[in-house]
This record gives structure tokens, sequence and C-alpha cells, in this order.
């Protein structure tokens, strides 16, 4: 990976200079290599320079001429200049050797191209969804669906070992207002046809027992059956229930006590989470001795914990926002470090059509189902729209343009890129290995940046499986397709020359082999006709 690269040399070059005592010693911070902003200022870029600069007392400029001349002493072959600019950025444009080598690198690597040692196959749970089982899944829910499913996607890639799960809330106040809402008395909540449907096939006046089953319908013929439409696959569907089946509840609440962690005041069981830097404590027991779902959620985090996983993520809807410090003072007192747990809110979609948003709510019966997004648009399209913001912010779907079957659709500008490469292919002729090809042919500065483009695959996926922003790959996608397409309007490759086709098809081959992975960690078809 090109950019760890770079961040080696440069960790060389200071110690170099420390040796030399040209550098006094100190401990040597983080060094962040970046893609500048304007291509001018080269194809990566680090501010270290500055950094120890300040950490020193030094002038900026002095330090970075000085990393800077020792890199150019240890990438001779890496870079075609490296240059210093103010305040004291230290600037690489990679050389054209080091590009045209990798294409070949590409080819030879095939679908492990891009595949990361990070995880040293360190055990993490994905879970996503979580839906309370009490109605159809909805646009919220596909969101958190979908960034889950392919951030699990792509830490398989970074060498993590990943499960998926999903936790049904099958117990506890949500099923009781379910049940509630079928027998129709005056504390009915959730409205709808599948309320009525339900009507008619559960019968009784206890809301608990009558939510139970409706839940189990629910679950067995409404969220599975959407969760296979979306194109996931879980691996557990983890039950509340059975946290109180086998007694977990009331032993994570037994540990707690004794450790002193949770006391009892106004008749209720509380845990002291103000100790791990919430704001109040929260109760676990009511006074009336009913559980609280936060006390099933303890005893889930230790459940999860104990089932050997290193990290847990959780994908949640923008109403859990105020649940998160609860949860990392809980991880804390189970004896884990709050960085194992991470919580990722995902904020509201908003659905437009014909420029006026679609309203939505469940409990009022008029709202759009998942399943009925994905028939209207197709699979490949919600994905790709539901990936394109950061869970933090909201998302606008454009009913229209997603349903547009042009190269206005960013879903069809991809998959469209993919097609002619497929069809390029097919129409050259030419055997993948009929012979050696020489890269070195492959100067133009279009086919130059697409190599560069290509090879940023690696860090989309490092990046990625450290900070889980999955947004990066829809993005990536549309920047590796323009720039092929920029390299297909400037570069003809079927000519007479067969070394220069032959050298081009190769190129072709790689872009063929990123934008396929590409499309694949994102969960989106690769068509070959269009």
């Amino acid at each position: 990976m090109l950019r760890a690269e770079i961040v080696k040399l440069v960790e060389n070059s200071i110690k170099v200079l420390q040796k030399r005592k040209k550098l006094p010693k100190f401990k040597v911070p983080e060094i962040l290599v970046e893609y500048p902003k304007d291509k001018i200022h080269g194809d990566y870029a680090t501010n270290i320079a500055m950094i120890i600069a300040k950490q020193l007392g030094k002038n900026s400029i002095e330090v970075a001429n000085l990393l800077s001349e020792e890199l150019k002493t240890k990438g001779d072959e890496l870079f075609k200049e490296i240059e210093v600019v103010k305040p004291g950025f230290i600037n690489f444009f990679i050389s054209e050797k080091y590009l045209q080598k990798q294409v070949g690198e590409i080819l030879e690597e095939k679908d492990k191209f891009g595949t990361l040692k990070t995880g040293k196959r360190q055990k993490v749970q994905v879970e996503f969804i979580s839906a309370n089982p009490t109605g159809p899944l909805t646009l919220g829910n596909g969101r958190g669906g979908f960034c889950g499913d392919v951030l699990s996607n792509v830490l398989e890639k970074a060498a993590f070992e990943v499960e998926r799960e999903y936790y049904i809330n099958d117990r506890g106040e949500q099923i009781r207002k379910l049940g509630h809402s079928i027998i129709n008395d005056s504390e009915a909540v959730y409205q709808g046809k599948y309320i009525e449907d339900l009507r008619k096939k559960i019968k009784g006046d206890n809301p608990d027992k009558v939510g139970e089953k409706a839940a189990k319908i629910i679950l067995k013929e409404m969220i599975k059956p959407a969760v296979k439409k979306m194109g996931i696959k879980f691996d557990v569907w983890f039950s509340e229930k059975s946290l109180y089946k086998n007694k977990e509840v009331d032993k994570i609440l037994n540990w707690l006590e004794k450790r002193k962690l949770a006391y009892k005041k106004r008749g209720a069981l509380w845990f002291r989470a103000t100790k791990f830097g919430d704001d109040k404590d929260r109760v676990l027991v009511k006074a009336d001795g009913e559980k609280t779902y936060f006390a099933s959620d303890i005893a889930y985090l230790n459940n999860k914990f104990k089932r050997g996983f290193k990290y847990l993520i959780f994908f949640w809807g923008a109403d859990h926002c105020g649940y998160v410090k609860r949860m990392e003072a809980a991880v804390e007192a189970l004896g884990y470090k709050k960085e194992q747990a991470d919580f990722l809110i995902m904020q509201l979609v908003r659905l437009f059509e014909k420029g006026r948003r679609v309203r939505m709510s469940k409990r009022t019966g008029t709202y759009v189902t998942l399943d009925e997004l994905i028939d209207e648009v197709n699979l490949d399209v919600a994905r790709f729209f539901f990936l394109t913001r950061s869970p933090g912010s909201h998302l606008n779907f454009d009913l229209d343009l997603a349903k547009e079957k042009s190269e206005k659709n960013p879903v069809y500008y991809v998959q469209y890129a993919y097609a002619r490469i497929h069809s390029i292919l097919a129409k050259s002729q030419i055997p993948n290995k009929s012979q050696i090809p020489n890269f070195e042919l492959i100067s133009h500065s279009s086919e130059l940046n697409l190599i560069k483009q290509l090879i940023k695959f690696s860090e989309i996926i490092e990046d990625t499986a450290k900070d889980y922003q999955v947004q990066r790959l829809p993005n990536y996608a549309l920047e590796l397709v323009t720039a092929f397409h920029k390299f297909y309007e400037q570069c003809r490759v079927l000519t007479d020359d067969k070394k220069l086709t032959q050298a081009r098809l190769s190129l072709i081959r790689a872009t063929k082999i990123v934008l396929e992975e590409t499309l694949d960690l994102m969960g989106i078809s690769a068509p070959s006709k269009m």
C-alpha cells in the first residue's frame, strides 16, 4: 500500500536525521499522509514537518527541507518529485515507473487486491437493523441495514473475522403495545393494514401474549423476507427473551450489586453510570419489579464479550442517540475498554418524490416499507443511494433520480462503466496471456491518473475499517469510473499498435478487477451488458 510505504519512509528518514544529529531525539508523533485537495500539490502530502518543528521550537520549512532531502535518497524509484511548500508541507509526486508496475500487481493479485492484514483475524461483531418486531421494516431500518452489511464486507476485506447479528426485542413494553394494538383497546398504538391482518389471525385479551404471538408472525412473515430481499444474511438472530430464559439478566444484576456498581434507591435498582462518565445513574429494575431494557442491554453486552469478540459495532437509529453514554459506561463496568464498542447513530431518511417529501409513520400506518422501495427502484439502486451519505448526516432519498435509468443516476453511471469494460475486452479478441505487456507504454496523463485511482482502493479499505465511514465506497466508485471514462475518451484502446493495445487492455483488466471488487463490497451487481 503506497501511503503506508510513504509513512514508513518518513519514519526512517526521521531516525536517520536523529542518528546524524541533524535532529534531536524526540518522540515521533503520528505521521499522517493525505491526498491534497488540489493536484498541483502532488498525489500525497504530509504536515509532519510542521508538527515536529512546533514540538522542537524550530522553523517548519527548515525541518521540511531536511526531511525532503533525506526522502529523495530513499524513494528515488517511488517519487518523480518531492517538494516543500509553505508553511511546511511536503508534497509527493509518484513516478510513472511505480504506477506502471502497479498494473501488473493488480492483475497478479486479482480479487485479492486490496485485502489487508490489519485485522489479524480479530473477532468483530456487527449488529444492525435490530428493529422491534412490531411492524415491517421501513427506510430508516434500510439505511442501518445496508451500512452494517457493507461495513461487515469491508472488515472481512481488512482481515477481521466478522459476525453479523440481529437482536430481536421480543419482550417488554413494545411487545405489550403491539398486543394492545391488535386487541384494539384504549392503549392501542400501532395502526395499518398489517395490524388489521394480525387481528384476524390472533385472538385473546392478554396484551403480552397477543403481542408475543404477533411479534413471531411479524418476524417470520415481514422482517426476515425483507432482510432476504435486501441481500443480507445474518449469522445470528439473537432473542432478548433468551437472556431471561438463561437467567443472564439476573446474573448480571447480581454481579453488579456484589461489586457495588448497582444500588437500591426508592425501591428501584440503579446502575452507577456516573462512575463511568454518564451524566446520571440509570434504572435497572423499577420499583414495581419490572426490569428495564437497559438491564437486558448490559446482559446482552456481557454475552457478546463472553463469546470472544474483540470489538462490537452497533448501528442504531437516531432515537437512540441519548443511549450511547450509558452503554459506554456499561462496557467499562464489565471490565472492557469503551473503545471496544462503537455505537453508530444513523440519522433520518427523508423520501422525496417530485420535489415533495413523502411522510412516513409506522404508528399511523402511513409509511413506505423497505420492501416497497426495493420493488420500486431495485436493490442495486437502493443500496447505492443509502450508502452515499455518512451515517451522522440526514439522507434525502430522491425517488425520481433513483428511478432514472440513465447516466444521471449514479448507480447506472458506475454500472455502465463496468459494462463498457466488459464489452471492450470481449471485442479485443486478445487472450489475457497472449504476451507479457509492456507497461512502460502506459504513459498518457489520463492512464496514469486512472492507475492512481486504482491503487487508492487498499487505502479506502484501510480507512473505512478504521472509522466505519462506508460512504467512501460509492464516492470512490464514482471517482474511479470518472477516471476510466476520461481515459477511454482520450486514449484509443484497440489500435494498430499491438503492444500499445495489449498494455491498455491490461490497464482495463486491472480497472475491471478493482471496480468489480468495489461493487461486490457494496453488494451491488456488476452487469456485463446494459
